[in-house]
Order: C-alpha cells, then sequence, then structure tokens
C-alpha cells in the first residue's frame, strides 16, 4: 500500500488565486486597521440616532478620510519630491494655507467654508437627521483609502447627502469633463516637454525649482480645498459659528500633521509608480497644469466636481505623452505605451468601483434619488 502523503494544512499560494490570496494576505498585514474600522462601524451604528454627536463623529472621519485619500493629488507630489526635509516643516506649510483658505470662504460667505459648493440645490440643506449608511460612507472610504484606491470623495461623500439625481447627473457629467480636460491637456504639455525641453530638465535641478514647487503645491492646494472642501463639511451645518468654525479648521490641520508623518501613507504609492514624480521639476509642472485646470472648473460653475478623476486623466496623459515622444526602438517604445495604458486602466477601474458604491448607497439612502431613477427607465 502505497504511502500517503501528509496533508499541507497551509495555505498555498499556488493553489489559490492571486486575489483570494492577497485577501489573506491583506487581512494577516491589516489586522490592527481591521480591528479600527470594526471600532469606528460599531460607534457609527450606536451614535447614528443622536444627531448632533453622529455630525460630528461623521465630519472627522470624512474629513480625515477624504484628505488622506485626496492627498495623491494636491499634496502627493509635494510630499515625494521632498521626501528628504522633516515632515513638520511640510505640515507647517500645507496647514496654514489650509487654515487661510477655508478662513477667507467662511468670513466672505458668511460661514459657509466650501465656497458656495454646497449651495446648489440637492445639496443646500444641511442633514436634520443621519442614516447608519451616511455614516458609514467616510469608513468606506477609508478601507478604499488603504487599498490605494484613487475613490472620488466627491461621489462618495456628496451622493449619499444629495437628494436629487439631477445633481448627481451634473457633477458626474462636469467630473467626466474634467478627465478628458486633463487627460488632453496633458498628452499636450507633456509631449511638447519630452520632444523639445528633455535636455533642460535632465542633471540636478537648480535651486529655483523648490522654490517654483513649493508655490504651485500651496496654490493647487488652496484651489483643491476651494473644489473639495464641501467634501468635508457636508456632515455641518451650512453655515458654521466661531466655535464650529474652530473645530472645523483645526481638525483638519491636525489630521494634516498625521498624514505628513505618515508621509501620505499606503495611497502614496499611486504618484511614487509614476515616471519621475520625485523630480522636482515634474512634480512642478503636474502640480501647476492641475492647477490651472481645477481653477477653471472653479470658475465655470458652483456645481461640485471629482477632483479625482481629473487628477487621474492627468497622470493618464502624462504617461501616455511620456511614452509617445520616447526615442529609439520600436519594441521599447510599445513597452512604454504598454506601460502607460496598463497604469491608466488600473486607476480608472479603482475609480469606477468608488463611483459604483456611491451611487448605490444614494439610490438606498436617498428616496427622491431613487424614485428619479427608477422613473427614467419607465
Amino acid at each position: 500500500m502505497a504511502k500517503q502523503k501528509p496533508i499541507d494544512q497551509n495555505i498555498n499560494q499556488e493553489k489559490l488565486s492571486k486575489k483570494t490570496y492577497s485577501i489573506f494576505d491583506f487581512t494577516k498585514s491589516e489586522r490592527p486597521f481591521l480591528i479600527t474600522i470594526c471600532i469606528l462601524i460599531s460607534i457609527a451604528g450606536l451614535i447614528t440616532p443622536y444627531t448632533y454627536a453622529a455630525m460630528w463623529f461623521g465630519f472627522a472621519l470624512a474629513a480625515y478620510s477624504a484628505i488622506a485619500n485626496d492627498s495623491i493629488q494636491t499634496i502627493g507630489t509635494f510630499i515625494a519630491s521632498n521626501n528628504n526635509r522633516p515632515w513638520w516643516i511640510l505640515w507647517l506649510f500645507m496647514g496654514l494655507i489650509w487654515v487661510g483658505t477655508v478662513s477667507y470662504s467662511w468670513y466672505v460667505f458668511d460661514g459657509d467654508v466650501s465656497y458656495e459648493r454646497l449651495s446648489v440645490p440637492g445639496l443646500e440643506k444641511a442633514p436634520e437627521s443621519f442614516v447608519f449608511l451616511q455614516l458609514a460612507a467616510p469608513i468606506v472610504l477609508l478601507v478604499m483609502t488603504r487599498m490605494r484606491m484613487p475613490v472620488s470623495t466627491t461621489f462618495l461623500l456628496l451622493n449619499v447627502f444629495t437628494y436629487k439625481a439631477g445633481t448627481i447627473l451634473d457633477v458626474m457629467f462636469k467630473s467626466f469633463v474634467g478627465y478628458l480636460l486633463a487627460f488632453t491637456m496633458a498628452i499636450v504639455v507633456w509631449f511638447i516637454l519630452e520632444r523639445f525641453v528633455k535636455n533642460y530638465l535632465k542633471g540636478q535641478a537648480k535651486p529655483y525649482w523648490m522654490v517654483l514647487q513649493w508655490i504651485t503645491s500651496g496654490v493647487l492646494w488652496a484651489v483643491w480645498i476651494m473644489q473639495d472642501a464641501a467634501n468635508i463639511a457636508v456632515f455641518l451645518p451650512r453655515q458654521l459659528d466661531v466655535t464650529e468654525f474652530s473645530v472645523y479648521a483645526g481638525f483638519v490641520f491636525l489630521g494634516l500633521g498625521f498624514l505628513f508623518y505618515l508621509k501620505g501613507d499606503k495611497i502614496q504609492d499611486i504618484v511614487n509608480e509614476k515616471s519621475n514624480v520625485t523630480d522636482v521639476r515634474a512634480a512642478t509642472i503636474v502640480d501647476l497644469v492641475y492647477a490651472v485646470i481645477l481653477f477653471y472648473f472653479k470658475m465655470y460653475s458652483k456645481v461640485p466636481m471629482s477632483t479625482t478623476w481629473v487628477f487621474i486623466g492627468l497622470l493618464a496623459g502624462r504617461e501616455l505623452a511620456i511614452a509617445i515622444g520616447k526615442h529609439g526602438k520600436a519594441k521599447k517604445r510599445n513597452a512604454w505605451l504598454v506601460r502607460a495604458f496598463r497604469l491608466a486602466r488600473k486607476d480608472i477601474f479603482k475609480a469606477l468601483v468608488g463611483l459604483i458604491v456611491s451611487l448605490i448607497l444614494a439610490i438606498i439612502i436617498n428616496k427622491g434619488v431613487r424614485e428619479e431613477i427608477f422613473a427614467m427607465f419607465q
């Protein structure tokens, strides 16, 4: 009788699909994080009936999760190109810009810290009560951020409070147009740079590039706040008094410090994997083009938009332009093109996941949205 082989009770990566194995790996390596998520979900379930406490709890979750996820857009290149500098210097620079920018909106717009992004129909009413899924939305965002997914915080956080389907469609349309514009502009800008001024951007960067990069990063951060502060403030009254504003600005200021201490955390890898992004000159150009696009859309209308979609469009166009501009053998150029399409496909797929999740939550939570969408198919 043949001797039976002992049964291997260990998890074998070869016997499982890569995705299944990654789940086991994620739960093992992220055990403290998952425990924290379970605690937050429990608190959300207990605190939902108490409107005032739920409001501040939801705001705290939204503030950190939104900025942590969107940090790749605004301060991601800033962190990547200044990774040799003390984190607290970077924090104070960006933190003071945050305080100054939201203070201006609060003063000029009579307590509104969103630059009137929450004044559009469907979002102009502050929530008078909360449901569990509204508090769970930023927790979902935390998990997606930990999984390095560039999710649209505008879709995920605003859609669960929007009571009109038309507002959701307006936000989606503006965001998709932003993606296409950023993609096109990036191709044009970086193709010109790759073809005509590539040699100028080689070698050691001159000291003035660092100054330019800090300026453009600060401007971009301020413009992003004008667009996406609404995602954080959606839990709060539309006009904040002095105490409420102090809590709002102070909490985010401290949260920024924690984020800089972590050097952008897990999602920073989305920026780091792109070509030459740690070069201060490349980071400066990325920030400048992105700031121009966001400022244009800020002036265009008050409708909120997904800055995430604009950013991934910018990075996708940049990678494609760099690949097209490569000299040498066709095989090498094709390899760069494949890499560019692969990175763009991965980013847009992850962003689509966030969009689908936000739409499902909006349909479940808001009766008005649900009725409008069902009416479209009748």
